[in-house]
């Protein structure tokens, strides 16, 4: 049995919709001050406001990188792990390069990964690899966490909250059958409430992306797509 607190402290909380603006992130930071959610995560140019807003409370930023197709190139990636550091970053959940994955270039994608964690873990920084498993198998899943394990990095995530789906049980399995006792898994895309959030850390599930907090802390369901 979870309490509302116990389920608060595995919520990444997502702010991260195009339109959102400076009076919602600040309007989000309290929230998050006031459930004390485990981190607020961030678009990349909204950290250092988001650093700022929290910078009295327990509750950490992370922040995406390569959102939402994880198409950038390499380097740009690397950069932009370093920029979100510098900015103040505790942890950073990066989208995989889709494309490569599904075209079987395995050295690329794990090239690609292991870019952003050897800036990150440089500086202690936790990195969460984005799947975007609504376009991949469950053969497909298991070998992205694979691949994610060999780059070094510290979770696997289901997916970005704008692609096909969201978290599924299923996906959820093969991520803890493949690499759970290795890595953290992070469902994401979907978790609207808070019988799907607990079934979810009941299977095994390390964190939780959420934009709908108030609402799965409430135990009421939410509207809208994240």
């Amino acid at each position: 049995m979870y309490t509302k607190e116990q389920v608060a402290k595995t919520i990444d909380h997502a702010v991260l919709k195009p339109e959102q603006t400076f009076a919602d992130l600040k309007t989000n930071a309290e929230m998050c001050i006031e459930n004390n959610v485990f981190s607020m995560c961030v678009k990349p140019c909204d950290v250092p406001a988001a650093v700022d807003l929290l910078k009295n409370s327990d509750v950490k930023v992370s922040c995406v990188l390569s959102f939402p197709h994880g198409a950038d190139a390499t380097p740009v990636k690397a950069f932009q792990a370093k920029q979100a550091i510098a900015d103040g970053v505790a942890e950073i959940d990066m989208v995989m390069n889709i494309g490569k994955f599904l075209s079987e270039e395995y050295d690329y994608v794990v090239e690609d990964l292991k870019a952003v964690v050897d800036v990150a873990h440089a500086s202690n920084v936790l990195v969460k690899v984005i799947q975007e498993s609504g376009h991949l198998s469950l053969e497909q899943i298991a070998k992205a966490c694979e691949l994610s394990y060999q780059a070094g990095a510290d979770f696997v995530k289901t997916s970005t909250g704008f692609g096909p789906g969201g978290a599924k049980t299923e996906y959820i399995d093969v991520m803890i059958k493949t690499v759970g006792d290795k890595m953290q898994v992070k469902p994401s895309g979907g978790i609207r409430d808070w019988e799907t959030a607990v079934a979810f850390l009941e299977q095994g599930a390390d964190r939780l992306g959420v934009g709908s907090t108030e609402a799965v802390l409430n135990g009421s369901k939410a509207e809208g797509n994240y």
